[in-house]
């Protein structure tokens, strides 16, 4: 496995020199965060980002993430211009010695939380969820904590109507199509595509979420055999489905797994989670017995410590601080470590 760290480019708190002092750090995770969705990222903007990178010895290897336009979700006219766009983007990225690019497919919100900074009693802040404080939120005034608001109120109320529209199987068909339009530019490029799973797992707001666990991985692999077709295996989103059997899931798909976001998080009700320290005893999920799946199904994949809690007194960006995810990633060595020798 190679060990990253996501970094937000020259505008994150977090210089380049201290992730490179995180043991056995070998790259970051970026983006070009001010190409607007749909349009191509320019090669001066990727060259100038993997410069800075390459300055720090830090590898650019994975991209978090290409945007997918809502058109492409949607099945607009739009979309085929819009792919090819996409394409041209995985064709620039290629020529920089991107191998890995994480993207989702969730209509309208990627991750959804209600506090980002939920305190414990050890002094830490963390994101959490509470389910039903999400879902009695207004959406014709709807402001959401860490969600870039990035739609006017008649856009948003536009999208939302729009997509009322759209079953799970018409939203899966229209990322089956993305995915086939895109393909022979990952095969130009060597680029594996790893998809984020819906995050939390089921439906929101009315909008549909179509991955959500094995099932949905099994249609998305059968639909698109490309072995460029893969997943962002993310142990928080995941997880937060209590019917994913994660250390399972990890070993089955250990070979279309290019991307493992690895977290911890505490249950509290049925939906309602809290984010924690990474190590399994943190809190419910087994992070040690996915890491051993991972290795013994033969993953060689990219690992980063996901959202980590904000310690220490460190006012960071929610989720993203510098000390608890280099904590994170620590321990990760750790198990990885611990687990091919015990293998060998």
């Amino acid at each position: 496995m190679k060990m990253t760290f996501r970094w937000y480019g020259p505008q994150d708190s977090i210089p380049l020199n201290y992730i490179k002092q995180i043991p056995n750090m070998s790259g970051v995770v970026t983006a070009v965060y001010d190409e607007p969705v749909g349009e191509i990222w320019q090669e001066d903007k990727i060259s100038k980002l993997h410069k800075l990178c390459k300055e720090a010895d830090l590898a650019m290897e994975v991209i978090e993430s290409v945007p997918v336009h809502e058109d492409i979700k949607m099945g607009r006219p739009s979309r085929d211009g819009l792919i090819a766009n996409y394409a041209q983007t995985i064709r620039n990225l290629g020529k920089y010695g991107v191998k890995c690019i994480c993207y989702n497919f969730m209509p309208v919100f990627d991750w959804l939380r209600t506090n980002l900074k939920t305190k414990a009693k050890d002094g830490s802040n963390s994101l959490s969820y509470k389910h039903e404080e999400l879902t009695g939120t207004d959406t014709k005034d709807l402001h959401l904590p860490g969600w870039d608001e990035s739609y006017t109120a008649d856009q948003l109320s536009s999208l939302l109507t729009a997509y009322r529209e759209i079953s799970h199987e018409e939203l899966f068909e229209n990322l089956v199509y993305f995915l086939n339009g895109i393909m022979p530019a990952c095969d130009e490029a060597g680029i594996n595509m790893a998809i984020h799973p819906d995050d939390p797992p089921w439906d929101m707001f009315g909008l549909p979420r179509i991955i959500t666990g094995e099932k949905s991985y099994d249609e998305l692999f059968a639909a698109v055999p490309n072995k460029h077709n893969g997943i962002t295996f993310c142990t928080g989103s995941l997880g937060a489905g209590r019917s994913n059997k994660l250390p399972y899931m990890a070993e089955k798909y250990a070979d279309r797994i290019y991307f493992a976001h690895l977290r911890q998080i505490k249950f509290a009700g049925e939906l309602d989670f809290t984010e924690t320290g990474h190590m399994t005893a943190g809190g419910d999920l087994d992070i040690y017995g996915v890491v051993k799946a991972l290795v013994k199904g033969g993953f060689e994949g990219y690992v980063r410590p996901d959202h980590g809690r904000n310690i220490w007194d460190e006012d960071g960006k929610p989720g993203y601080g510098l000390y608890d995810r280099a904590l994170g990633a620590a321990y990760l060595n750790g198990l990885f470590e611990a687990i091919e020798k015990e293998m060998k």
